[in-house]
């Protein structure tokens, strides 16, 4: 099989259409649609179902795909390796973290690393769910909870506390709650439903101060936690989230100071091969530092 149509096969099934894995490779359409029509000829099999929405892998594209992919996971990992073997760190740095996380948090952190390391660029893809490290999705990782992969490695960055918020034009017009029990009596926001949620019990405050397992009905689901402190912001109701968030917002008071969230864990992990990664040992050690200087 021809490496370059192999290549051209990976753009096309990650991109899901000729048109963008052309624009990603810089070729065109039909030499796009050629190079895979080739390829589909030498292994004597259809790799893609044409569809009017788009591209669909056949079995054996399914097949080919899995095989591919590995191979350029592979490849991306020496690439890595080869250029960590030069004496300052340089290259990207592709780094995954939750929505609420990467935007209010990481982002605005960003500017004084890359200050520091010119020769770095940093790739952020943000997303609640788990991104797999070990198929190079990313470089490293920012989880909220200690990592289920057994071949990464952790370094605990901080712990993460949750409490009640609420804006001052929303208590202006609805008044203060004084405990828990009167959380009944107002508007909740809260996450939407997801298996996977971005910290454990996210809806606690659909439970906070009922009895026998009641769980109040919530005025607004958002299913980001970045998505519910803008609409505590913006005055629609009461959510709990994290307080390093409501520490970079001007508008989010805390209610019901007694009224403890769920505390989690924050984890910086990467995977084993890129061990002796300088772009990774620099960022870690950022990281530190700037949790350092951070209220939590």
């Amino acid at each position: 099989m021809d490496w370059d149509k192999l290549r051209v096969f990976h753009a096309v099934a990650e991109a899901g259409s000729f048109t963008h894995a052309g624009d990603k490779l810089n070729l065109s359409q039909s030499a796009v649609s050629r190079q895979i029509s080739g390829l589909e000829d030498s292994v004597s099999a259809p790799l893609f179902h044409r569809h009017a929405r788009g591209l669909i892998l056949t079995e054996q594209g399914e097949l080919l795909y899995n095989a591919v992919r590995e191979v350029f996971a592979k490849l991306a990992m020496v690439e890595t390796q080869l250029a960590e073997t030069k004496e300052k760190p340089t290259g990207l740095l592709r780094v995954t973290a939750t929505v609420a996380f990467g935007s209010v948090w990481l982002a605005p952190r960003l500017g004084e690393f890359l200050d520091q390391y010119k020769d770095v660029q940093v790739e952020m893809k943000l997303d609640d769910r788990e991104l797999d490290l070990g198929m190079r999705e990313a470089d490293c990782a920012i989880r909220m909870h200690p990592p289920r992969q057994g071949d990464l490695i952790q370094r605990h960055l901080l712990s993460v506390h949750v409490h009640a918020y609420a804006s001052q034009a929303y208590i202006d017009r609805h008044g203060m709650p004084k405990t828990a029990t009167d959380l009944d009596k107002h508007k909740l926001i809260v996450y939407g439903d997801d298996p996977n949620p971005p910290f454990p019990n996210v809806n606690w405050l659909l439970e906070a101060g009922t009895t026998g397992g009641r769980k109040r009905k919530p005025t607004l689901r958002v299913n980001n936690v970045y998505g519910l402190l803008r609409a505590v912001e913006s005055g629609i109701g009461i959510a709990g989230f994290p307080d390093y968030m409501a520490n970079q917002s001007e508008k989010a008071v805390r209610i019901l100071p007694e009224l403890e969230g769920p505390t989690y864990e924050a984890y910086f992990v990467y995977p084993e091969e890129l061990r002796s990664s300088k772009r990774i040992a620099v960022f870690r050690d950022y990281l530190v530092q700037k949790v350092a200087e951070s209220q939590f």
